[in-house]
């Protein structure tokens, strides 16, 4: 699909319609609810998935579908977490098994995570952008 993600139609109904474009009444609507936590996530991940389900929660943004995004975004976090810690300790660089410097491998993990993370973070409405729209 080409071009920008359509609006859920009842934010058009907030905004108006000024294109008066057909809406989709068959567009399905889940309760917004808190999903209760997954019990294969680290303790690191807990601590995120309260932190944001009490947030999202309040807001309405949460349902029940939401829990396997919620759940990935809250894993990414915590390796991200555990990636940081490591570079904290052992810095960026590393000596290869040859002796040469070398980019320390929680360097890759900590963005791979961080753009998991904002992908996942603006499909829930977690960034200031999303937020908007």
């Amino acid at each position: 699909m080409r071009g920008r993600k359509p609006l859920p139609s009842n934010v058009v109904r907030l905004r108006g319609n000024p294109g008066k474009r057909r809406l989709n009444d068959a567009e399905p609507r889940p309760v917004a609810r808190v999903p209760p936590c997954p019990a294969c996530l680290g303790d690191e991940a807990r601590k995120e998935w309260q932190r944001l389900a009490k947030e999202l929660g309040e807001l309405g943004l949460l349902t029940r579908l939401d829990r396997g995004l919620l759940a990935a975004y809250c894993q990414a976090h915590a390796l991200w977490v555990e990636a940081v810690s490591s570079i904290e300790r052992y810095g960026t660089m590393i000596k290869s098994p040859n002796g040469y410097p070398m980019q320390s491998p929680s360097v890759a993990v900590a963005n791979k995570q961080v753009e998991l993370m904002v992908r996942i973070a603006a499909e829930l409405g977690m960034t200031p952008s999303s937020r908007s729209r």
